[in-house]
């Protein structure tokens, strides 16, 4: 799957046709069918703060997911059963993701950051039977063990011990040749839980396909990807959609070398530094993360950036910080949207004349994207509804996991609802508003948070920032302001008073937060998107802070 060649959008997206192959497996595609032709070639970069990087090769990674596949075998694990990683960025992560593929078993990729009752939750959920963890993990899973029966086999990469297997000793222990499964597009491969910011985790499962689903808007974002020298990074967790179908899994279908780097609390210094060091071209890097770049001054003169393309995606950039970002690493940021259940579907891209400050982007090509009411009518332009997706399309889930209810009202008219709210101009770009519970309505009028959060993130003081209605007697609801600062700068009436008539001037009299609370975090999910719930809740239940 490469994109046509094409000098503009209109005629990339008019020529495009997806070619799904009969048989697919996305093992073989992101390691056997380069291992075949160039065993040798980098696919897998570590960097390690000490300096001491090292690299995998498609060959090394063709041999031990096949051995880990065969060991896999060996304890019982068949075909369709789910196998969970609890992993941060690591090669061990790559080898158990592709062995998972070959063999036709489901991956559930888990977040190394969820506390024992979400692990819980979602091994039971998705009746995983094996798992594949560190020393972090097991602590994780050790007082939940005994509530988990289907969990057969747990899996270490730090070594054997009671109970457990020792993840190298398994490699060594098998033979390096694996008959990969002879799979379909449709036949099931994934299992990424939703974030539950509206409600309980679901199991969204998808097929083969969903891999090549995703080439065509990589190569769009990523402008021409790949290149000579492309190398990518994100600093997301492999776990989230975001981190593996945004950057790892595509990228080294393409056999563009991925780097990876320790797991760690995100520190915009040492995210310089990978990227200088590994020469990073093309990076991942979530709205969430491009905000705290921000706090190191003049990165360009600092580090030596190669970069070609960053792409961006999980909340709304916002203008402010896609001005920032060409000025302050000079790269045009292309952002791109979807879900877990049918992801990368909107994309900007400057290399095609698709971008915009403040607009998500258009279609990408291959997806029929539009902004539809409740029952999957498309509203007229300008006004605001629902971003959709039309079925049939390669990205799109095969469904809930045991749950055709919650499928079947994921779709209305043959549109998928995203229940993520936007509006389209004439132009054909399509900007995020915020999630439909999300929505703001303040004296008759309907707020978007991402307009009011980008707004904020603007002025000189606020790092993050999130928007959310707190309930009000006149009003129905009010805008309150949760506001991270930037090192240095410490909370006053003044400065909330200065950053309410920042918004005040900037937006219009009804957006403007009526209260401001200064706070040292925000809620967020793995995936770096703030949990606008939690902190309505919290206004709901607190006094107000800084009365307007």
């Amino acid at each position: 799957m490469k994109l046509p060649p094409h000098d503009t959008y209109e005629a990339l997206y008019r020529d495009f046709r997806w070619e799904i192959p009969a048989k697919f497996n996305m093992g073989h595609a992101v390691c056997d069918a380069w291992a075949e032709r160039e065993p040798d070639r980098i696919c897998l970069q570590h960097f390690n703060p000490d300096g001491n990087h090292f690299f995998m090769t498609y060959g090394e990674l063709r041999d031990r997911s096949a051995s880990f596949a065969n060991a896999l075998v060996a304890l019982g694990v068949r075909a369709g059963d789910r196998v969970a990683l609890l992993l941060p960025q690591s090669f061990e992560t790559v080898v158990a993701h592709v062995a998972i593929y070959k063999m036709g078993a489901i991956a559930l990729p888990l977040a190394l950051l969820f506390g024992a009752e979400a692990l819980e939750y979602r091994l039971k959920a998705s009746g995983a039977s094996a798992i594949v963890t560190n020393r972090f993990g097991l602590e994780r899973l050790h007082p939940i063990r005994d509530q988990l029966p289907e969990l057969a086999q747990v899996i270490s990469i730090d070594g054997a011990e009671d109970g457990v297997a020792g993840f190298a000793d398994l490699i060594a222990r098998y033979p390096s040749l694996f008959e990969v499964a002879d799979t379909g597009p449709d036949d099931p491969a994934l299992m990424i839980f939703t974030s539950g910011t509206t409600g309980p985790p679901k199991g969204a499962l998808h097929g083969h396909r969903v891999l090549p689903g995703h080439i065509p808007g990589m190569q769009f974002a990523h402008e021409g990807f790949p290149k000579a020298g492309d190398r990518l990074w994100t600093p997301s967790d492999w776990a989230w959609a975001g981190g593996l179908l945004n950057a790892l899994l595509p990228s080294l279908m393409l056999g563009v070398p991925v780097v990876s780097s320790p797991a760690q609390k995100f520190d915009p210094h040492m995210a310089f530094r990978i990227m200088a060091e590994m020469g990073v071209r093309n990076a991942f890097i979530p709205p969430t993360a491009l905000r705290l770049l921000k706090a190191v001054d003049n990165p360009r003169a600092q580090y030596d950036l190669k970069l070609r393309t960053i792409g961006s995606a999980g909340e709304a950039l916002g203008r402010e910080t896609f001005e920032w970002a060409r000025s302050a690493l000079g790269v045009s940021v292309n952002e791109f949207f979807g879900q877990t259940e049918c992801n990368f579907v909107l994309s900007s891209s400057e290399a095609f004349g698709v971008s915009h400050g403040g607009a998500t982007g258009k279609a990408a090509p291959g997806h029929r994207v539009a902004i539809v009411d409740a029952e999957g009518v498309e509203v007229p332009i300008g006004e605001s509804g629902q971003i959709a997706i039309k079925r049939p399309d390669p990205v799109m889930f095969l469904g809930y996991w045991q749950n055709e209810k919650a499928t079947e009202a994921k779709f209305a008219n043959d549109w998928l609802l995203t229940g993520d709210i936007g509006r389209q101009d004439a132009d054909g770009y399509i900007s995020f508003v915020g999630r439909d519970d999300d929505v703001i309505t303040s004296s008759g009028y309907r707020i978007g948070p991402s307009e009011i959060e980008d707004c904020l993130g603007g002025h000189p003081a606020v790092q993050l920032a999130a928007a959310v209605g707190k309930p009000d007697s006149v009003r129905t609801e009010i805008v309150k302001a949760y506001v991270v600062l930037v090192p240095g700068r410490e909370p006053s009436e003044a400065l909330a008073a200065e950053i309410r008539e920042w918004v005040k001037t900037r937006l219009s009299m009804h957006e403007y937060p009526r209260e401001i609370e200064f706070v040292d975090a925000l809620p967020l999910t793995t995936s770096g998107k703030v949990i606008r719930r939690l902190l309505r809740e919290r206004a709901i239940a607190e006094d107000r802070a800084f009365p307007s």
